[in-house]
């Protein structure tokens, strides 16, 4: 008797092991996986003082930190389920959606103008028209290639009129410097690094085409644990406030995982970049949107998306930020 009722109930177990909701210990959340970039300088302040960690202790959840090289990668950490929650431009995020990446973008970590177009300080390159016939080295699947897609549009060309190099940021920097491409769709702080170091021009900029700094979550994530998902953006929230109050200890931060001089850093993050923002409100909805109408007007996406349904889709602002 004793054995049959033990037989049933392992058989309920197992069954039930695999209804949704079930909440079983092996089921339990066991670490969170989350990119640093140096184009996210928030989240450099946050793994470098460890308060995911802090908050996550007493749950016996680890913190997993991921390098993103850029928006591309990010996304395909995403996609791949290698990173829970991942840093890039809105636009970006847009795409990714479009693509069938299933993320939600639910935080603003930077309002950046991390992206311009750039040459060699000799070039005789001065417009975006000048780009015709040239070798342009750029990242796809990140805001400096849908900065470049909009700014080719508006001269009157396309991608046609150019030889794309795709190369990850930082080698489309060194591409640029030793004359192996014309231009570069060029990133933070690799940008900044080649103004300072290398004489290198910002040809064209256009502030308001810098989509913003977006963190995303897997929407399977948000689903299934919604909680430390609020738990993770009160953290990041605090490591946002701290780097908008304290500058030297953000430069000394990035500097350290950089190796970049002051002069470098300052330029990217006193000139180029601003933390006053979390929320994602109709300023970020309406650059995200221009900059998916102009992709579709350019035909990198498909006439048939309803890019502002995507849009409606992509964005989780519902999930609640410290208010002091």
């Amino acid at each position: 008797m004793v054995r049959t009722l033990r037989r049933a109930l392992a058989a309920i177990i197992a069954v039930a092991a695999w209804l949704p909701g079930t909440a079983f210990a092996a089921d339990a959340l066991k670490e969170i996986r989350i990119d640093w970039a140096t184009y996210n300088p928030v989240s450099l302040v946050l793994k470098q003082r460890g308060l995911l960690e802090k908050e996550f202790a007493r749950d016996g959840i680890s913190i997993v930190w991921v390098q993103s090289a850029g928006s591309n990668k990010a996304l395909e950490f995403l996609n791949a389920g290698s990173i829970d929650f991942g840093s890039t431009a809105g636009s970006a995020a847009l795409v990714a959606r479009i693509n069938g990446n299933p993320i939600k973008s639910i935080y603003v970590y930077s309002r950046p103008e991390w992206t311009a177009l750039v040459t060699v300080k000799d070039s005789r390159i001065a417009s975006v028209a000048d780009l015709k016939g040239k070798r342009v080295a750029v990242t796809r699947g990140t805001d400096p290639h849908i900065f470049l897609v909009r700014a080719l549009l508006d001269a009157g060309l396309s991608e046609k009129d150019i030889t794309p190099v795709l190369l990850q940021h930082a080698d489309g920097k060194t591409a640029l410097i030793r004359g192996d491409v014309d231009a570069w769709a060029g990133l933070d702080p690799m940008m900044a690094q080649a103004e300072i170091e290398e004489g290198a021009r910002l040809f064209f900029r256009k502030a308001q085409a810098n989509t913003w700094g977006i963190l995303n979550v897997r929407e399977p994530f948000l689903k299934d644990y919604p909680d430390v998902v609020r738990r993770v953006l009160a953290v990041y929230e605090e490591a946002r406030r701290f780097s908008l109050a304290n500058y030297d200890d953000v430069k000394k931060t990035f500097i350290a995982v950089t190796k970049l001089p002051d002069a470098v850093v300052d330029k990217q993050l006193k000139e180029r970049t601003e933390l006053t923002y979390s929320r994602i409100g109709a300023p970020q909805r309406e650059s995200i949107l221009a900059a998916g109408l102009a992709l579709q007007q350019a035909g990198v996406v498909d006439a048939k998306v309803d890019v502002k349904a995507t849009l409606d889709a992509l964005i989780d602002d519902q999930v609640p930020l410290p208010t002091n």
